[in-house]
């Protein structure tokens, strides 16, 4: 019951904060927006608990930058091209694939990733008294 509570916890947050971030810089959002958002935000927590927190940090930022972009391409298959609800369209973006990802955003993305694995990571550590993480470049 208790990691079903840091799962519920971190997918919450995480569909909060990226929500937020949209509206923030878009200055609107969609539902399915925060799905994504706590999906992502619970593997970057994830895998580090898999390996405990002992990959280098660049492998892990690698795996959920692979992850969150192709999470992001695919729900922007499902609710832009299948569902036509028009949520983003990177189009006019360079190095883009069928206007559902592209380069530059996925920078984006990795740096939000470290963030969260940071986050994930001290969050469950201080609430829930998991396993202090260790970090090491490496």
């Amino acid at each position: 019951m208790k990691r079903f509570s840091e799962y519920l916890f971190l997918f919450t947050l995480g569909g909060c904060i990226y929500y937020s971030f949209e509206i923030l810089f878009r200055g609107f959002s969609h539902w399915s927006m925060f799905l994504l958002g706590g999906l992502c935000f619970l593997f970057c927590t994830w895998q580090g608990l898999l390996f405990a927190w002992r990959e280098p940090l660049w492998k892990q930022v690698i795996y959920c930058t692979v992850f969150v972009t192709a999470m992001e391409f695919l729900t922007g298959i499902l609710v832009n091209k299948l569902c036509g609800w028009a949520v983003w369209d990177y189009s006019d973006q360079p190095l883009q694939l069928f206007g559902q990802i592209c380069v530059p955003f996925m920078i984006i993305f990795a740096g939000l990733c470290t963030c969260g694995i940071f986050l994930g990571a001290y969050l469950l550590y201080a609430v829930y008294r998991e396993e202090k993480p260790t970090w090491h470049v490496l």
